[in-house]
C-alpha cells in the first residue's frame, strides 16, 4: 500500500502538466489526505442537488471558480474548502499540484481550466458542510485502488453516456466520476501507484473525524 513518504517523495519529483488560461476562466480544487487508523484516506463531498452548477449532485473535490480577490489559484481552492466544510488547508501540508483539466459539462468542453492541489491534514478535524454540500466522505486509498469497486456510471444528466467510476461508499449515487474520476487518476499516476491493482486491506468507508 503507499505511504505518505512514498507520495511526498513522488511530488516532489512531479511536473504537472498546466493548461494555457488565455481568455478562460479558473477554478480550482483540493485534493485532502489524511491518516485514520494507519490508512490513508482522500476526502470527497457530494454536491447538492441545485440548478445552474454543472456537477450539481456529483462527488467532487471541495472547491469553485477562483475570485478576483483570490491571490493565485492554490488560495482559491483553499478558500472554497474553508467556506464549504469550515476546513482550513492553510496550516495543511501541501503535497503538490496535479494536472490541469478543461471543464465539461454534459460531455462538452467548458471555457474553464481547473487546477488541483494536494493537502495532507496530520491534525484532527470537524466538517461542518455548508449548502453546497450534501455529504463528504473519507475514501481509503485502497477502496480506491481495489479494482472490485471499479463500476461503469451512467449519468443521467448526460444521456445515459456510459463512464468510468469508483464506488466509494455502500450509497449507490456516491460515485466518483467525471472530472473528479480524472483528478483520482492523475493523482495515482503522479505518485506511481498501480491504479486498477487490487490491495490488501481495503479498508471500511467512514466520514469521522480524525481519531
Amino acid at each position: 500500500m503507499i505511504d505518505l513518504d512514498t507520495i511526498r517523495r513522488r511530488f516532489r519529483a512531479h511536473r504537472p502538466q498546466l493548461l494555457d488560461i488565455t481568455n478562460r476562466k479558473q477554478a480550482s480544487v483540493a485534493l485532502v489526505l489524511r491518516k485514520h487508523r494507519g490508512v490513508l484516506e482522500m476526502l470527497f463531498i457530494e454536491r447538492a442537488q441545485r440548478g445552474g452548477d454543472p456537477w450539481s449532485g456529483q462527488m467532487a473535490f471541495p472547491g469553485g471558480r477562483c475570485e478576483a480577490h483570490d491571490p493565485d489559484i492554490r488560495a482559491a481552492a483553499e478558500r472554497e474548502t474553508l467556506e464549504e466544510l469550515n476546513l482550513a488547508l492553510a496550516d495543511a501540508g501541501v503535497l503538490g499540484r496535479i494536472d490541469d483539466l478543461q471543464g465539461q459539462s454534459a460531455g462538452k468542453p467548458l471555457g474553464l481550466v481547473i487546477a488541483c492541489h494536494a493537502y495532507f491534514v496530520g491534525h484532527p478535524v470537524t466538517l461542518s458542510p455548508n449548502y453546497e454540500v450534501h455529504d463528504y466522505l473519507w475514501a481509503p486509498l485502497p477502496v480506491l485502488l481495489n479494482p472490485a469497486n471499479r463500476v461503469i456510471h451512467h449519468s443521467l444528466s448526460h444521456g445515459h453516456k456510459p463512464y468510468p467510476g469508483i464506488r466509494v461508499s455502500e450509497a449507490p449515487q456516491q460515485v466518483v466520476w467525471g472530472l473528479t474520476y480524472r483528478f483520482v487518476e492523475a493523482f495515482f499516476r503522479a505518485v506511481g501507484a498501480p491504479v486498477g491493482v487490487a490491495e490488501i486491506g481495503a479498508g471500511d468507508w467512514n466520514r469521522d473525524s480524525l481519531e
